[in-house]
């Protein structure tokens, strides 16, 4: 049943608990999807005369036809049933929809894409405030584009590029500016360019009271948006970024290496880390171990130039295949990385970020070793660097981990249930071996409950400050997570 609740519609809360790369979270593992049976029906909410004044929200409850389409992320993993879905559509609802949980002592989570790898953005048994309809893209006259948190990718790039202009973001169709933009983001445009969230000039942003701010007001705050994480001490409901004239076109090269054992893979990956330092910053690169199979990307976005090609030689006699693709108008190029639409089973994490081999050369046959004999899981490290090290960048932002020039990921998938078990103590094994090569630092978009030390690993020496921005909006912790900033 859907309510949309105005001057006679409040909740009842009777027993009510008072508490957003390329090739592996794109989804691009064939995985046959299937349809989640729900859990049985959570008692609907009831209704009664007493009433906040003029609460106009669409709450979604367990009965309605539309709960499922709304209460399921990409992750079918992840398997939550809140209480009600306050599906917002602008600020004020989203400012009122908080003020509404305060009051009759629903939990929050706040969800743009849906794409938290640790379901971060759903609940059970409170409220989740679904931005998915605030979803607006605009072109400003001073060139900056006003987005809504819901904007997908593949809704920012159809929109923005035709318009000839382009903010640094990810690849994958699916992922949310919101998450995106507040956890850092980054994609093959970030080594030119810089991350999404160092593009974020104004934002508005509902506190953990309900209360309505705009972050240009207040450079504290903004900072803490860029990079500080998401749902961590309230909603961000409108951002406008800067933006850059958009490449032209698009030029990608693949190679490949068969039937690799953990020696080899780690001999290939210490000349890909020296290569990949080589490129120049309109060039991307992926490492991508899949089982025994590993597929090298490297994209760029200018012209093919004299140290491209030294970086494409030099790959092409360390594997075994070598393709150019061809050169191709940008916007139709993307659509190559999009990945699925369709929801999957898997579990990826943060598997670290690296200064160069040597930071991982005392684990990386062990670690490569669990991948290669394990079907299902991929290991993928992505080039960092370039305009991501600017100085202003750093000081206008939170985002803490800008001297490391490579960022990995660890990604787990599977068809049967009886394989998830398994496939979990895999990816705790690769993350202890990490850890004990000094592997620290995690990004919070590739979140995972497995960090004990979290706080340090995704935001380093700015998680103190963070918290003292907590205290300011969200003094009593209202807007949580396992994984959010403690006051």
């Amino acid at each position: 049943m859907s309510k949309k609740y105005s001057r006679k519609d409040f909740l009842r809360t009777g027993s009510l608990a008072a508490a957003g790369l390329l090739l592996g979270a794109c989804g691009n593992d064939p995985v046959e999807t299937k349809e989640i049976v729900s859990s049985p029906p959570i008692d609907t909410l009831a209704t009664s005369d007493s009433v906040a004044e003029n609460f106009d929200v669409d709450l979604i409850e367990s009965d309605d036809s539309r709960y499922n389409e709304f209460r399921n992320g990409f992750n079918k993993r992840i398997d939550s049933f809140p209480k009600v879905i306050a599906l917002c559509t602008t600020t004020a609802e989203v400012a009122e929809a908080v003020r509404y949980a305060r009051k009759y002592g629903l939990r929050i989570a706040v969800k743009s894409g849906g794409h938290s790898m640790e379901g971060l953005s759903t609940n059970s048994d409170g409220m989740v405030i679904n931005l998915s309809k605030m979803n607006s893209v605009e072109l400003l006259d001073n060139g900056a584009i006003k987005a809504g948190p819901g904007c997908t990718l593949s809704n920012l790039y159809d929109k923005i590029l035709p318009m000839g202009r382009i903010i640094p973001a990810g690849s994958c169709g699916g992922v949310a500016l919101g998450g995106l933009t507040t956890g850092g983001g980054y994609g093959l445009f970030s080594r030119k360019f810089g991350l999404t969230c160092d593009h974020l000039i104004e934002a508005t942003f509902v506190d953990g009271n309900g209360k309505i701010h705009q972050a240009k007001d207040d450079q504290e705050l903004l900072w803490a948006l860029r990079g500080g994480g998401s749902g961590n001490f309230g909603i961000v409901t409108e951002m406008i970024f800067r933006s850059h004239q958009a490449p032209v076109t698009m030029q990608s090269h693949h190679f490949k290496a068969r039937k690799l054992d953990a020696n080899r893979a780690a001999s290939i990956l210490e000349k890909w880390f020296f290569y990949a330092e080589q490129l120049p910053e309109s060039c991307f690169s992926a490492y991508v171990l899949n089982g025994g199979t590993l597929n090298i990307l490297i994209t760029n976005f200018e012209e093919h130039t004299d140290a491209v090609q030294i970086v494409i030689d030099g790959l092409t006699k360390e594997t075994d295949e070598y393709k150019a693709g061809e050169r191709n108008e940008l916007a139709k190029k993307l659509k190559n990385y999009y990945g699925s639409k369709m929801p999957l089973n898997f579990r990826n994490s943060s598997a670290g970020f690296y200064r160069d081999f040597d930071h991982v050369s005392g684990c990386v046959d062990k670690v490569f070793k669990n991948i290669i004999d394990n079907k299902g899981m991929i290991f993928q490290i992505n080039t960092l660097g370039g305009k991501i090290k600017d100085p202003e960048f750093e000081k206008g932002s939170c985002f803490p981990h800008r001297e490391y020039n490579f960022i990995s990921e660890i990604q787990a998938y599977w068809q049967e249930p009886y394989k998830e078990l398994g496939l979990h103590e895999v990816t705790r094994n690769c993350l202890e071996l990490l850890k004990e090569c000094n592997v620290k630092a995690q990004y919070f978009n590739y979140c995972s409950l497995e960090f004990g030390d979290w706080r340090t690993a995704y935001y380093g020496k700015n998680y103190e400050k963070l918290r003292e921005i907590k205290r300011r909006f969200d003094q009593d912790n209202f807007v949580n997570h396992q994984q959010s900033i403690e006051i």
